[in-house]
């Protein structure tokens, strides 16, 4: 179980969306923020065990956020939310440091396959 997620997407129905997804026994705390750098403070201050992540915001984007959030904790777990499933563009994140890109809109199916993963990931 992730004790913390960590939504980062300037759409509060997609943010709405992917928070109904999320399996109740799943989570913990469940934290929100709607441009790049304010999910990238939010990371940094809250170290969240999940942070998904959009690609196009204003402030910063998706990529940028990555970067910095990678740079910030290497061993972070962050799953791209994307509507933008371009091979140049998983390519581009997984190459970041993504730890998986979730396709948008998300199912509960989904979202708890990809949860799945990073749970067997920690072993």
């Amino acid at each position: 179980m992730a004790k913390k997620i960590l939504i980062v997407d300037d759409s509060p129905i997609s943010r709405k969306m992917l928070k109904s997804c999320i399996p109740s026994d799943c989570v913990g705390e469940l934290l929100e923020a709607g441009d790049g750098l304010a999910g990238l403070e939010a990371f940094k201050v809250s170290s969240p065990d999940i942070t998904f992540l959009d690609l196009t915001m204003p402030v910063m984007d998706g990529v940028q956020a990555l970067e910095k959030m990678k740079l910030h904790d290497p061993a972070a777990v962050v799953i791209v939310a994307t509507a933008d499933i371009q091979a140049k563009s998983i390519e581009k994140v997984m190459g970041l440091g993504a730890f998986d890109v979730l396709k948008k809109p998300p199912t509960k199916e989904s979202v708890r396959d990809v949860l799945r993963k990073v749970e067997e990931s920690r072993g």
